[in-house]
């Protein structure tokens, strides 16, 4: 489809170098959303272009917008697919797509696409590719990697905005019970495998 890649090439020009939610990121979502697709029987077209554009505003994790990076890029992602070939029935199930995809906003999608895009976002966020992932943004911050006292929130409620490995506890391990589709679950299931792994590792580790 030449529309998806003209967004493609448009969304190479928007994103920054954030390692977390840079291009490579939109374009390992856009591998999941396209698998998912397949599996799920759904409209390739409509979840393959929110998968290009649902990171296009991406506040970094530090700054108090954060949880409003979502909502602003369904509503840049609108501009953006007025000047393609969408009618305002798939512009308004792309943008929504986008708009409830984040974690932060705490929503089930209500529509296929959406919940195809969720999944395929979430995907991104667990085993290895999660793993670096969180490791760089946490480099980024400046967190330490665990809490020496009790790294793995034994004792404790997980604080992500101090300890990185706190994320595993307070998001990552819990992605895999809140996947939509038949298939992102059992993607999720594999790669949540490879987090255990990773912490029990690093447990004899340190």
């Amino acid at each position: 489809m030449k529309v998806l890649d003209s967004i493609k090439n448009e969304v190479k020009e928007i994103m920054d170098n954030d390692s977390a939610h840079d291009f490579e990121h939109i374009m390992r979502v856009y591998k999941n959303a396209k698998k998912l697709c397949k599996q799920e029987k759904a409209n390739q077209k409509l979840i393959l272009s929110a998968a290009l554009l649902h990171d296009i505003v991406s506040y970094q994790k530090s700054d108090k917008r954060s949880k409003l990076s979502s909502i602003q890029s369904a509503k840049k992602s609108e501009q953006i697919l007025k000047k393609y070939d969408f009618s305002k029935e798939e512009i308004t199930i792309i943008s929504d797509a986008i708009r409830d995809h984040s974690f932060s906003q705490n929503k089930i999608p209500f529509t296929l696409e959406g919940k195809i895009l969720q999944d395929a976002d979430r995907l991104d966020a667990i085993g290895a590719i999660g793993i670096a992932r969180v490791f760089a943004t946490g480099g980024s911050l400046k967190r330490p990697f665990y809490n020496i006292d009790d790294p793995f929130c034994q004792t404790r409620k997980p604080n992500d905005k101090t300890w990185t490995v706190d994320h595993f506890y307070q998001k990552l391990l819990k992605l895999e019970s809140l996947m939509n589709t038949k298939s992102g679950k059992e993607e999720a299931k594999k790669r949540s495998q490879v987090l255990k792994e990773f912490l029990k590792q690093l447990k004899q580790e340190i």
